[in-house]
């Protein structure tokens, strides 16, 4: 009888083993050097995925998969976050979102001070009479509807956004300078608890530009109140990078202390060479700032140049009526004459590069600089931005080399600095050659991990990815998103680190970087191979005040 107990004992062992051996995953990915997002030391390791879930980490030698990749030699971390995205248009002409895809990224936060809702009547035409080489019908009024309009279109990235104040002012006052009365800002309160309900990430600002930069410190603040009762938080392209940067950056760091709110700076940097030397109080700011206990934060791109509007050279008054008013008063000889005069140069005419026009007729100047067209028509640099911007009818795109190398680096080692790219995420064919563009298009992922971690070594690997993934999630406030763990959404990367690099230079931007193997974004493979499969995958990620199911 004993015998026989422990005949069966053992074959109901080997019955379970046979059961764990043939226990099966929808994909395994076997071997990978696992660096999950954490900051932690990598290991050698696989990962399981059913669904779009993450629902086993470790040694799985005795599990199988209905699809399996070796990913031996290769590291394996969460899908990127970009922090700052101009994708908002270019996802709407093709959801695959190939110039981003192609380095990781699984997730575009858009909405620099500046949001695809709320919009009212009046705004929508001027944002279709203001588009340019891609077209397309505004078929959404509020931020929310704006969000599902594209996951329903079909993008193969998760986007999220914040409400832009901008689009909060002109909804409620057009471009008019002055401070909101009582009603109006209590509208403008409205529709900020409107957008956070919707899934809105947070408030922002761009004040360098308008109507944002309308907006004085109070204002701002009694936004950002609504913002953090629903969990958001606040992020701004601040007022001045320049020679004031000590004092906008004071700024924001007011705006979170009065507000309550997590608080960020957008591409933080000191622009222009005279300025350049104002970084390390910068930081010191920021550093104090989050020693008394203010969260604070700040994110980059990884260039010396930036990219922006040729008009924000012009005075303020030149800008503060928008585009159409700028235009009016350029044909008015005395205006236009003290616009000129009273045009400073942050940056030399020979480093401004010319990239995007919106007539046709004006793109064969892509590609010169500002010094380059004043030479050729015998003008100077002052009168060929008011000429360029009159002849084309645009605020034209342009970058500005006025960064320093140095300063990257020394940026990109503090710990609270996340990734952006400042920019759409395209596709090289197409529509979107009609235009050139910043590398960062199509590189800021890839040059930090193959240019700064892997050949400067300013950074380990496991700090960089902890930089794309959990320090983004975890400002955003996002639920299972941003690391490799267990019950997390599987938004997950291949990669090759001793190969990733970006090709797009400013000479000839449109190149797709090299060296991302696989990506998954909420499990579906949407990169395989470094070749895009087409799927669309893309969710709304929605933050922490949405109402909805």
């Amino acid at each position: 009888m004993k015998l026989k107990s422990i005949s069966l004992a053992f074959t109901a062992l080997i019955a379970l083993m046979g059961c764990k051996q043939s226990e099966s995953y929808d994909l395994l990915i076997r071997n990978g050097i696992i660096v999950d997002g954490s900051g932690g030391q990598s290991f050698k390791g696989d990962i399981a995925i059913n669904s779009d879930t993450i629902v086993a980490i470790g040694n799985l030698k005795n599990v199988a998969g209905l699809r399996e990749i070796d990913a031996t030699g290769l590291t394996v971390a969460p899908g990127f976050i970009n922090m700052l995205s101009w994708a908002n248009v270019s996802l709407i002409e093709d959801g695959r979102s190939q110039g981003d895809i192609r380095q990781g990224v699984t997730l575009e936060v858009m909405g620099e001070g500046h949001s695809m809702g709320p919009l009212n009547e009046a705004m929508k035409l001027e944002m279709k009479e203001s588009q340019q080489n891609i077209n397309y019908d505004i078929n959404w009024s509020t931020l929310g509807e704006y969000l599902e309009y594209l996951e329903n279109k079909g993008i193969s990235t998760n986007i999220a956004s914040f409400v832009g104040n901008g689009t909060l002012r002109e909804y409620v006052m057009n471009y008019e300078t002055r401070s909101p009365n009582m009603e109006e800002l209590e509208k403008m309160k409205e529709l900020t608890k409107q957008a956070m309900e919707e899934g809105a990430v947070g408030l922002s600002t761009s004040l360098i530009y308008v109507p944002s930069g309308h907006a004085k410190t109070e204002e701002i603040i009694e936004l950002a109140k609504v913002a953090a009762d629903y969990g958001g938080m606040y992020v701004s392209h601040i007022r001045d990078e320049e020679e004031n940067l000590l004092d906008a950056v004071q700024e924001l760091i007011t705006i979170s202390e009065e507000a309550g709110i997590r608080s960020e700076i957008y591409h933080f940097k000191a622009s222009g060479t005279a300025n350049w030397h104002l970084l390390d109080s910068a930081i010191q700011l920021v550093d104090n700032a989050r020693k008394q206990g203010l969260p604070i934060t700040t994110d980059m791109y990884m260039y010396n140049a930036s990219s922006t509007g040729l008009n924000i050279l012009l005075p303020s008054w030149a800008k503060e009526g928008g585009h159409n008013k700028t235009m009016e008063l350029i044909s008015q000889s005395a205006k236009r004459k003290r616009m000129i005069q009273e045009i400073k140069f942050h940056v030399p005419p020979e480093k401004i590069l010319l990239v995007g026009f919106r007539n046709k007729q004006m793109r064969h100047l892509i590609g010169k600089t500002l010094a380059e067209i004043a030479k050729d028509r015998n003008i100077t640099a002052g009168e060929a931005v008011v000429d360029l911007i009159k002849e084309d009818d645009s605020r034209i795109q342009v970058v500005y080399f006025s960064m320093s190398e140095e300063n990257i680096k020394k940026k990109l080692a503090l710990p609270y600095m996340a990734i952006c790219s400042d920019a759409g995420s395209y596709t090289n064919e197409g529509v979107f050659l009609e235009q050139s563009t910043h590398p960062r298009a199509y590189g800021s992922f890839a040059r930090l991990l193959g240019h700064f971690v892997r050949d400067e070594k300013v950074i380990p690997l496991e700090e960089a990815i902890y930089k794309l993934t959990s320090l983004p999630a975890t400002n955003l406030a996002l639920k299972k998103r941003g690391a490799l763990k267990e019950g997390y959404y599987a938004d997950v990367v291949v990669f090759d680190a001793n190969s990733i690099k970006d090709n797009a230079t400013f000479a000839k931007p449109h190149q797709y970087a090299t060296g991302m193997k696989h990506v998954f974004v909420n499990g579906t493979q949407v990169l395989k191979d470094e070749e895009h499969t087409g799927a669309f995958p893309g969710k709304v990620i929605r933050g922490p005040g949405w109402t909805g199911n």
